[in-house]
């Protein structure tokens, strides 16, 4: 095993659900690689489902509950890999048992943008994984040293994927797949390093900071002003249709050149 995936994963002692924090399509291949290496089929094996959605609501997760109550129909493991970009309450709260209650010989992938937009009772019961973490913030760090006119190119770069919500129900064939909104995934997660890394500056750094657009904004409110719309990017980033390249751009006009 040699992604960072793998190196997560005991072949003896397989955990029941992990729960990785990242973009679907592009840790897909690390998941992949990692189920093979335990000696399952990722093609043409009836017991290996791959779903795709924007938003997994109650109704999926009802399916999901039934699906994976019917037995393997080979003598091995099952395996589910879900990638959402938005994991509803509701649907949560409908899987908590299940995931409380191990299946035997049943395994989960759930691939999430962020991991901190979970109930915690929720994310509990799951093996965490977050194997771009470090990346991201450097990316992060960056982007709050950079002028406005950077930034809106970074933000370009970030988002230049089709932004084309979908929502799916349980796939009916093996190997399903829908679109998934990575643009949408790729802002949430960058988002979310980027408010890291605006607590470490300003608790670092009060002094020296300038606005982007005008050169003067007030220190000892700039931290609860950047939190704030950070804050409510976060929440319409989550709701289908909402425009990621706007919501972003408003998050690099507010925050401070540090």
């Amino acid at each position: 095993m040699s992604s960072k995936i793998s190196k997560h994963i005991n072949k003896n002692n397989l955990h029941h659900a992990y729960l990785i924090e990242g973009i679907g399509e592009e840790i897909l291949p690390e998941i992949l690689e990692a189920v093979e290496d335990l000696g399952i089929k990722t093609v043409g094996n009836s017991d290996f489902v791959h779903l795709k959605a924007d938003s997994f609501k109650v109704e999926d997760a009802r399916n999901l509950k039934s699906f994976s109550r019917e037995k393997a129909n080979s003598a091995g493991r099952k395996i589910f890999v879900i990638s959402a970009n938005n994991f509803l309450l509701e649907a949560q709260n409908t899987l908590l048992k299940m995931f409380e209650e191990p299946i035997e010989n049943t395994h989960f992938f759930l691939v999430v943008p962020d991991v901190n937009a979970l109930l915690k009772t929720f994310a509990s019961r799951f093996y965490v994984i977050k194997p771009k973490e470090g990346i991201e913030l450097k990316e992060a760090e960056e982007f709050i040293k950079t002028p406005l006119q950077s930034r809106i190119n970074f933000i370009k770069e970030l988002v230049t994927e089709a932004e084309v919500p979908t929502e799916v129900g349980i796939p009916t064939g093996v190997g399903k797949d829908v679109t998934l909104d990575s643009a949408r995934s790729k802002a949430l997660r960058f988002l979310n390093a980027v408010e890291s890394v605006l607590h470490k500056k300003f608790v670092n750094n009060f002094s020296g900071l300038l606005h982007p657009s005008d050169g003067t904004f007030p220190v000892q409110n700039s931290l609860q002003i950047c939190l704030h719309q950070i804050f409510k990017v976060r929440e319409f980033l989550r709701q289908p249709g909402s425009s990621v390249k706007n919501l972003m751009e408003s998050v690099a006009l507010i925050i401070p050149v540090l």
